[in-house]
């Protein structure tokens, strides 16, 4: 027979589990929430500038595969770093012995590989199924591509400090850091489409500057650099604060003693 007192035990036991835990809370109230918010922009975008774009296509696709190459960038480090913590395999890396900087260095050039891999057939597609081509953007490209680049890597360097200081627990915060900012990042639409609170917000990050300038050049086939070095210059700070955050971090750990028992 069914016992109501065994399914009530199991019932408190991933009750106290998700309660006593903030990552955990703040997966069960995110995804909606992100969801609901990103496409409300970009539906009142197109409610009310049906003509901003002379190729929406073009101009979509070009900053989705941009927005890719930022996501796979960011969940690539963070894949890398995770499956040394699954394999309980990131203290035997001080046996070698490596330097934190010569672990980070590592992840984030194989990071990049992952990332090329992955956006190299997206890029080669586009062509032949819709007649665009990221290549539009002219040799300020590699610029975007950099600043993307960069703050993907921050922000995997940023989940891996909170995977040090917190455990397995915080990494479900790994897989929602970029869905979390792309409201902010105005990839889809202007920053004129956010609240005023929200384009406070949005001018700290680098993302509305990057794909400000990618519209920019699209649309009106001119460059603004002042969009380019506020991308760069916010994209030093972060860099910047989350190395310093990872050292911190990884202090933390090793004198607490809770390095050995990271894994599944």
């Amino acid at each position: 027979m069914m016992s109501l007192t065994r399914m009530y035990g199991l019932f408190l036991r991933h009750f106290y589990l998700i309660t006593r835990s903030f990552p955990r809370i703040l997966d069960l109230v995110y995804w909606p929430t992100i969801q609901i918010t990103l496409w409300g922009f970009i539906s009142n975008f197109f409610a009310t500038h049906t003509t901003y774009y002379n190729n929406a296509v073009g101009v979509i696709l070009t900053c989705a595969i941009l927005y890719d190459f930022l996501f796979r960038t960011s969940i690539g480090f963070n894949m890398l770093f995770l499956e040394e913590i699954w394999s309980r395999n990131f203290t035997n890396l001080f046996i070698a012995p490596m330097k934190i900087g010569e672990i980070l260095t590592s992840l984030v050039v194989t990071a990049l590989i992952r990332a090329l891999i992955g956006l190299i057939p997206a890029v080669l597609l586009t062509s032949p199924l819709f007649g665009i081509s990221i290549l539009d953007l002219g040799i300020f490209l590699f610029l975007i591509f950099l600043s993307l680049y960069l703050f993907g890597i921050t922000l995997g360097v940023l989940v891996s400090a909170g995977l040090l200081r917190y455990g397995p627990s915080f990494e479900n915060i790994a897989w929602s850091t970029m869905f979390l900012l792309a409201p902010f990042g105005c990839i889809y639409y202007p920053i004129e489409i956010l609240p005023d609170v929200f384009q406070k917000i949005a001018y700290l990050l680098p993302l509305v500057y990057i794909f400000e300038e990618a519209r920019n050049i699209l649309i009106n086939q001119t460059v603004d650099i002042q969009n380019i070095y506020y991308a760069f210059m916010w994209n030093g700070v972060y860099f910047v604060l989350s190395i310093a955050l990872f050292y911190y971090s990884f202090n933390v750990a090793k004198n607490k003693g809770t390095l050995i028992n990271m894994g599944e």
